[in-house]
């Protein structure tokens, strides 16, 4: 493997940024946990992502399950006639 040397390197940092400067002090994943407790990833079984292939229809899926199960527990069950 032919490894450039930093001289050989193409540089696109413009020469007043020192890159030690610019990563002193620096926290690595500061923000990773705050970032995860905004995210709710699921994963689908095949079946299921081939027949939901976009997020926006899964989403619908799920509310049209959440409207139902609403129903489901507004209903009263009215007592069986003798």
């Amino acid at each position: 493997m032919n490894k450039k040397t930093k001289s050989e390197m193409t540089d696109d940092l413009r020469p007043e940024y020192d890159l030690s400067e610019l990563l002193k002090g620096g926290v690595r994943g500061k923000y990773a946990a705050r970032d995860r407790a905004g995210t709710n990833l699921v994963l689908l079984e095949p079946d299921v992502a081939k027949a939901f292939p976009s997020e926006k229809e899964v989403n619908e899926a799920l509310r049209l399950v959440m409207q139902l199960t609403r129903i489901q527990k507004g209903k009263k069950r009215s007592p069986a006639k003798a």
